[in-house]
């Protein structure tokens, strides 16, 4: 349950703090006085998409924070599978910068909005007036049923099979499409990678090729120049190494007379060994070229070969030929082997459809089981509220064809009414007026109540457009729902506010430069007085006191 609400600059709030208890709780106050506002707010911190011009002043922070008191069980899996620590005391907080970024926490642990959201829906059920058109929705009235049947962990594992289940069929489809396509474009496959395996084509060989062809084209320049090189350090009359060596010898006798020219000594001897030691290089190199006329013409046509299959397959890269290669393996090894994978696919999904129907059919039975005791739970609640002849009906259908499978399995779902005597029950989006489909909303979530759905309800406005007796009825039954919710309504209704077990009094502060929306609970004397108030439009005459206290002593 809602524990403990704190907001900070957020509209017309500076700064306010509430506490709330289990069972009914009402808000009241006059229009515009900010109750909305509040809503907004616990709306902001649940995740909802955040408005930028909330903020009271810009300047500052704005920060929303609610405090809830959870059934650990309940939320393990969520708090498993974002990593985050399960506490019983739980803490949503939700804070819009200056700048405009929004961040989110759970228990002081940073979040996305989406994982508040996905949190939040499961915290807080938050029904304005304009939420009875859902209840005309197909989708709206199964998660209903199957709140009431208690399918939430058996729809989770329902799920993760059916998600298998539809990978199953793509890929199964995707097989049988391949499968179906022209042979000659398998043909034409095979013939490219023949062609490609038939290459020989290895790792870095195209630049190898390209160093050999080089290399052969220029093969007397290239023995030229070794011939050269080998000349100038040791072959010529006047050899780089015989001068070094004369040089050596000069240096030697000049120590004699200037001592520090030993230094140079050892500096020329290793220069002398570098030398010695390219000389051989150069020798060796000369030694092991190869400039055969018949192994040019070989590697001219390997080279060849390369350029035309790279311009074949238009790539400039010799890596991509590579990946050209392997990938045409893939789809033709594919081919090859399809019926394999298509049997073995179709027995893959045969096996997960049968899981997939057993499930489904869990599903079914728990719809129905519960569909006969909610039918007539409803019923019994909308005859209390001036519709003395209503009647509610659920209409479940199940499709045999698998194609027909969903996210929540084969049924097809109807909710059914008729309020006058002697008319049977038609779909409620064609029949319900906006009133009854208002007073339909209240009695389903009434019975929902009983199997403790969510943790917290809050119905803003829900009363709107109903009076006297059938708005006191709204009364008794949102008290005994309190019994196993914590029920939070905003209500303009005497009727409604005197059946709470707390009440909460909106109102506006305009004793500053700027307005400023406050909240604060009602004592027993104040309750009656604001009471008084809504039983006579604001005038409290002795009769409203008196009526107050009356309708608050019927109401305990």
């Amino acid at each position: 349950m809602l524990k403990h609400l704190a907001i900070s600059n957020y509209a017309l709030i500076d700064s306010l703090s509430m506490s709330f208890d289990n069972g009914f709780s009402v808000i009241t106050g006059e229009t515009g006085a900010g109750k909305s506002i509040l809503l907004g707010a616990l709306g902001f911190v649940l995740g909802e998409r955040s408005d930028t011009s909330i903020m009271l002043d810009e300047t500052k922070k704005c920060t929303v924070e609610a405090t809830f008191i959870v059934d650990n069980e309940r939320f393990k899996s969520f708090f498993e599978e974002n990593d985050l620590d399960c506490e019983e005391e739980l803490i949503l907080r939700r804070e819009l910068t200056p700048t405009k970024k929004s961040r989110a926490f759970i228990n002081d642990t940073p979040v996305n909005a989406q994982q508040l959201k996905e949190l939040g829906n499961q915290l807080v059920d938050i029904h304005s007036q304009h939420d009875s058109l859902l209840l005309t929705n197909a989708d709206f009235q199964l998660k209903i049923v199957d709140d009431a049947a208690d399918n939430n962990s058996l729809l989770i594992d329902y799920q993760k099979v059916y998600n298998s289940f539809v990978t199953l069929r793509h890929e199964l489809k995707q097989l049988r499409e391949m499968a179906q396509k022209n042979v000659a474009e398998n043909d034409f496959l095979a013939f490219q990678l023949d062609e490609l395996v038939k290459a020989y084509l290895q790792e870095g060989e195209y630049e190898e090729v390209g160093q050999k062809l080089e290399l052969l084209e220029n093969a007397e320049e290239v023995k030229t120049l070794l011939t050269q090189s080998l000349n100038s350090l040791k072959d010529s009359e006047f050899s780089i190494l015989d001068q070094l060596s004369e040089l050596k010898s000069s240096v030697e006798r000049l120590k004699r007379y200037i001592p520090q020219a030993e230094q140079y000594l050892e500096r020329l001897e290793s220069t002398k060994i570098e030398l010695k030691d390219i000389a051989q290089d150069l020798d060796s190199l000369q030694d092991s070229t190869q400039f055969d006329a018949s192994s040019l013409n070989e590697i001219q046509e390997r080279f060849d070969l390369i350029q035309r299959l790279m311009m074949k397959h238009h790539v400039n890269d010799y890596a991509e030929l590579l990946d050209i290669r392997e990938d045409l393996q893939k789809k033709v090894g594919a081919f090859a082997n399809i019926d394999e994978e298509i049997a073995k696919k179709e027995q893959e999904l045969k096996k997960c459809e049968k899981e997939l129907t057993k499930l489904a059919d869990e599903l079914s039975a728990k719809r129905k089981k519960v569909k006969i005791s909610f039918e007539k739970s409803v019923t019994e609640i909308i005859r209390q509220l001036k519709m003395p002849h209503g009647v509610f009906e659920i209409e479940l259908s199940e499709s045999s064809d698998s194609s027909k499978f969903s996210e929540t399995g084969k049924d097809k779902i109807r909710f059914l009414f008729s309020a006058n005597k002697g008319i049977a029950p038609d779909d409620m989006s064609r029949v319900a007026s906006g009133g009854e489909l208002s007073r339909l909303m209240l009695a389903i979530k009434a019975v929902a109540a009983e199997s403790a759905y969510i943790p917290t309800l809050i119905f803003d406005e829900i009363d709107t457009g109903v009076s006297g007796e059938v708005a006191s009825k709204l009364g008794d039954i949102m008290q005994k729902m309190g019994e196993n919710l914590q029920i939070i309504s905003i209500t303009h209704l005497p009727q409604i506010a005197s059946k709470a077990k707390n009440h909460f009094f909106v109102y506006k502060d305009e004793s500053n430069e700027k307005t400023r929306s406050c909240i604060r609970q009602l004592s027993s004397d104040e309750r009656v007085t604001e009471i008084a108030k809504m039983l006579s439009n604001d005038k409290i005459t002795p009769e409203a006191i008196k009526a107050a206290e009356v309708i608050l002593d019927f109401s305990r």
